[in-house]
């Protein structure tokens, strides 16, 4: 089934929080369509067609687009205001080859890791790792409050409130999927106790990583890492899958565990009306300070670039919602900041502190194409 034949022209409320840091400078709400992209159509490099969409919206939320196609599908959206939500690499795995064959690709490094780190695990479980896997109706009907469990114990749903979800529409969801057999779920007891989940959908013949974490007092053992490596044996070993879908975001034990990706962005795409442009105009004014590294930084403190540059946590797949309804839009991309006229952020942070890695932040701006100058000349934003 292609993606684009389940999108709702009908726009659904999204709250736009724009931050810097921690701070919420402003927060907007805004009648969205939401336009997904799946893993085949982002591999495809296509923009994809844009729904039509009721006068009452104002606009879309596109994500997943390959960033080499945003110029394009700005182009046709006619004149909408154009924001980059968040920059990432949407990871995959390949199942081409057997489990033996992608374990072997793997750096030594991690290898060892991964062996250390479930050696540990099973010498607490009495020598062997205890991984309990379900996908009959039946047995993800046992899953789920145990999953849950552990859900309401994670920062995934703490903070960003993207835990595993509990309601009758999920529950009716989750049952359907197994009757179907497109659903596989997992989890890891440590000591008896259990630590981790992982709960992932089908799509034809890609597995999407819906959701997933572990409880918190584990963290020194990596439970999640240790599943996520039982969960990808399982899956090389039914022979049926094309690939795995790490969805949107970055994370480090996705780029461990991906054989390639493809670099997309989130775009909104917003009516030129006046609401939309004063809103623009007033994050104009209210960021230009935070236009060079050192003005953000000084203020916030090198722990705030830290986390916005790849320190954070990292982000958990799907959106929260608000407690008032409606998605919240809320990237993983760190500090917001307007970027008109200044250069990419480039090179190692200085010596005085935060992170040790060299390479630019994700949310620092990239050039374009002449034919998206329109669209650079707006500026961009990581809207949070």
């Amino acid at each position: 089934m292609n993606a684009m034949q389940d999108v709702r022209a009908e726009a659904q409320p999204v709250r736009l929080k724009f931050e810097i840091g921690a701070r919420t400078l402003l927060s907007v709400r805004r009648s969205l369509v939401r336009v997904p992209l799946t893993l085949a159509e982002a591999r495809s490099g296509l923009a994809p067609a844009l729904p039509p969409v009721d006068r009452a919206a104002d606009g879309y939320i596109v994500t997943s687009l390959p960033e080499d196609q945003m110029a394009a599908l700005v182009a046709q959206a006619g004149g909408m205001l154009p924001f980059v939500r968040q920059r990432y690499t949407r990871y995959y795995l390949d199942f081409a080859g057997t489990y033996d064959e992608w374990f072997a690709s793997l750096s030594s490094n991690a290898r060892q890791g991964l062996r250390r780190k479930a050696k540990k695990i099973a010498a607490a479980s009495g020598g062997t790792l205890d991984v309990r896997r379900f996908r009959t109706p039946e047995e993800l009907a046992a899953f789920h409050p145990v999953a849950r469990a552990i859900s309401a114990t994670t920062y995934q749903e703490r903070l960003l409130g993207s835990g595993l979800p509990e309601g009758a529409d999920f529950l009716r969801s989750m049952t359907r999927l197994a009757a179907a057999d497109q659903v596989r779920a997992w989890l890891l007891n440590i000591a008896g106790e259990p630590a981790a989940y992982l709960y992932c959908p089908i799509h034809g013949d890609t597995v999407i990583y819906a959701y997933v974490g572990h409880d918190p007092k584990f963290n020194d053992w990596s439970p999640g890492a240790v599943l996520q490596l039982e969960a990808m044996q399982d899956l090389f070993g039914e022979a049926r899958f094309a690939a795995f879908d790490f969805t949107e975001g970055e994370g480090q034990h996705k780029r461990q565990f991906a054989t390639s990706g493809v670099e997309c962005v989130d775009l909104l795409l917003l009516r030129p009306t006046l609401a939309n442009r004063l809103t623009m105009a007033a994050l104009g004014d209210s960021m230009a300070r935070w236009r060079w590294p050192n003005g953000w930084c000084k203020a916030l403190g090198w722990a705030a670039w830290r986390n916005g540059c790849g320190g954070a946590p990292e982000s958990s797949p799907g959106e929260g919602t608000s407690e008032a309804g409606g998605e919240v839009v809320s990237a993983s991309c760190g500090p917001a900041f307007v970027a008109t006229t200044p250069p990419p952020l480039r090179g190692p942070l200085p010596s005085g502190g935060g992170s040790s890695r060299s390479t630019p932040c994700t949310c620092a701006p990239k050039p374009f194409s002449s034919a998206s100058a329109r669209m650079a000349s707006m500026g961009r934003w990581c809207v949070r």
